[in-house]
């Protein structure tokens, strides 16, 4: 009868060690470079969702600012001071708000107008052009929500 004898080692070969050494430091440095492009990546999408949240804000609120200045015209077509109380409230709930009414051929409009976010893009640069703010002139960086109504 033969025996064999089976030797049980917890050492490695000495050349699959050499062979190896260092790719791990190159995998952590791969691996830190992506977690910080991600985070930057996560980062700027948060930014941007903040300032698109700022800019529906302020069109919520100038088109909500616009359907009361309807409503005070509807009531009352003299509504000058009203409409000066609601230019105060469109100058400190928009930056640089303003109100305005236009009438023409029995249509009036109630014009709310502010200053854009300042890193949004350029008008040309956008695909799908917003109408102009009812016939009138803005500056550039301005915004704008019209109401049409009745009198």
């Amino acid at each position: 009868m033969s025996h064999v004898i089976i030797r049980l080692s917890n050492e490695m070969p000495r050349r699959f060690v050499a062979c190896h050494s260092g790719s791990s430091l190159i995998e952590v440095m791969l691996a830190v470079v992506l977690m910080a492009v991600t985070a930057l990546g996560l980062m700027a999408g948060q930014l941007w969702t903040a300032r698109e949240a700022k800019a529906m804000a302020n069109r919520e609120q100038a088109s909500w600012i616009a359907d009361s200045v309807a409503e005070v015209m509807r009531s009352s077509p003299s509504g000058q001071s009203e409409i000066r109380q609601w230019s105060a409230r469109a100058a400190t709930l928009l930056p640089h708000g303003d109100v305005s009414v236009v009438s023409e051929g029995g249509v009036s409009a109630a014009r709310v107008t502010w200053t854009a976010l300042r890193d949004m893009p350029r008008t040309e640069d956008l695909i799908d052009k917003p109408e102009p703010c009812g016939g009138a002139d803005l500056p550039s960086g301005s915004s704008c929500v019209v109401l049409a109504f009745a009198q």
